[in-house]
């Protein structure tokens, strides 16, 4: 029986921008006194003790403004269009899209306060409870999980741990944020269950987790992991516990905590734990009626024509996106009377997959839309949706990569057909690193991986639609300004 409320307060650095003071609420058992709390393994204390990290990883991650958003706009998989004064907001999402961002755009001091927010209540868990060694092995390896999305944004970050609450930190290298990342898992990886979580970390998501950082260790380190980036993805694969599902979707349904596929997600949920806005960010306004949704969606993020064409017809995962006539939820024709003279849809909603121009005249009904996620009928402006932060088919993509790299080329086969099956296409009979970017393009669509993948196989500074050769720095984010404002410690990144 949970009845008790400790409160905790600790100082976090102001220039983290984690505020001046954070209150931890944290539910003990009643009844326990400290001395038991510390030497206690109990795995429902643990569930209870770990719960506010958690709810801060969850957080803003899908909503707009965030480390999702700066992810996919500044890829190839879609952008903001400008559409007169509405989605101007400045400039931002323009020049995200165009890599012309700069370091006081608000997404990147969004996404990094994220980050070290969820950080510094992490360390808050590991200096109030120490002795706790399942808790602290288990908020070490997530706060590695955060660092893993801070190493691949900005880079030179500062390294933070329960050691560190006071004073303005300075950068590490990447060299030594990915070491710390590195030993943070395997210190404590077998301190974690091996059952299946699912909402929080287990022995197989924290293998999934080094997966995908030696997948990428040659761009943030200069030096090439391959072998190990295929071990870790193997202790996933051949755990038992996951298989993929036979329906892609059920992996991003409003119900989908039972996925045999997700490996880790974020348990959102529209009353308990908002923040996944995708409904409102992508459907045009008058979508409102397909869904019955209790609030008007904004009209915004739209998939560029040659991202969707890349799909082929009989691919299952085309259905990723909307496209075409739109309809209310009685079926009826949607119309959107304010449709611009120039659209020739005229006022019946169709998406279309050309979007005539970034800005800043964009058609209001132009570009297809993200439908990867359910939208439940009825829905609130936060789905409930668990966002999936690792799946197993990003498992077997990551080993077919690492195995291909190595020159192990039916290895590499076996585990991308094991995707591309799924999806209704048929197996690869040969393979090159082209078709394993274009197969992590199609299956990963939305999941906030494209970025990595681009600048990893080498297309992220070429043209695409609207934007010209990027400058090499971008391959890094700006530590942002308002960051190097407060801590004179910090050092922005080259190029900046």
């Amino acid at each position: 029986m949970f009845k008790s409320i400790r409160k905790t307060f600790l100082l976090i650095p102001a220039t983290l921008m984690l505020g001046s003071c954070w209150e931890l609420d944290q539910e003990v058992l009643d009844g326990i006194t400290q001395e038991e709390v510390n030497n206690s393994n109990n795995p429902v204390l643990i569930d209870v003790l770990k719960a506010s990290a958690y709810s801060r990883i969850v957080g803003s991650w899908g909503g707009h403004n965030s480390i999702w958003s700066i992810y996919e706009v500044s890829s190839d998989e879609m952008a903001i269009p400008q559409k007169g004064a509405d989605w101007e907001d400045g400039g931002l999402w323009l020049r995200a899209h165009r890599h012309t961002w700069q370091a006081s755009d608000e997404a990147f001091n969004n996404s990094w306060a994220y980050c070290y927010t969820a950080i510094g209540e992490i360390n808050n868990l590991i200096v109030s409870y120490r002795d706790v060694q399942a808790l602290t092995a288990e908020l070490r390896v997530l706060r590695a999980l955060v660092y893993s999305w801070l190493i691949d944004s900005f880079g030179n970050v500062p390294i933070v741990t329960e050691d560190d609450l006071e004073g303005n930190p300075t950068n590490n290298t990447r060299q030594e944020v990915f070491d710390f990342i590195e030993q943070s898992i395997l210190e404590n990886v077998d301190l974690l269950p091996k059952t299946d979580t699912k909402t929080t970390l287990n022995y197989y998501s924290a293998h999934a987790v080094l997966a995908k950082l030696y997948l990428n260790a040659e761009v943030y380190t200069g030096t090439a992991r391959w072998a190990d980036a295929e071990a870790a993805a193997d202790v996933v694969i051949n755990s038992g516990l996951y298989s993929l599902s036979s329906n892609f979707f059920s992996n991003f349904s409003t119900r989908n905590g039972g996925s045999t596929e997700n490996i880790l997600t974020l348990p959102y949920d529209e009353n308990n734990a908002g923040g996944f806005n995708l409904a409102q960010m992508t459907l045009h306004y008058s979508s409102q009626a397909t869904y019955n949704l209790q609030e008007q969606p904004w009209n915004g993020y739209a998939s560029l024509e040659e991202f969707y064409n890349s799909f082929d017809d009989n691919d299952v995962r085309k259905n990723s996106f909307l496209v075409g006539p739109q309809f209310a939820a009685d079926g009826t024709r949607l119309n959107d009377i304010s449709a611009e003279a120039e659209d020739p849809d005229g006022e019946p909603l169709t998406f279309t997959p050309e979007i005539n121009e970034l800005a800043p005249n964009a058609l209001r009904q132009a570009g297809v839309r993200v439908g990867k996620f359910e939208f439940a009928s009825g829905a609130a402006s936060s789905l409930s949706n668990d966002y999936p932060l690792l799946r197993l088919a990003d498992m077997y993509l990551t080993k077919a990569e690492a195995a291909f790299r190595q020159g192990k080329t039916g290895d590499a086969l076996a585990a991308i057909n094991m995707v591309r099956e799924r999806a209704g296409m048929p197996a690869f009979a040969s393979l090159t690193l082209e078709d394993i970017y274009d197969e992590r393009g199609r299956e990963m669509f939305a999941e906030a991986s494209r970025r990595t993948d681009q600048i990893r196989f080498g297309t992220w500074n070429d043209p695409w639609w609207e934007k010209g050769q990027s400058e090499p720095f971008r391959a890094l984010f700006p530590i942002p300004l308002q960051q190097i404002n407060a801590n004179p410690n910090l050092v922005q990144n080259p190029g900046y």
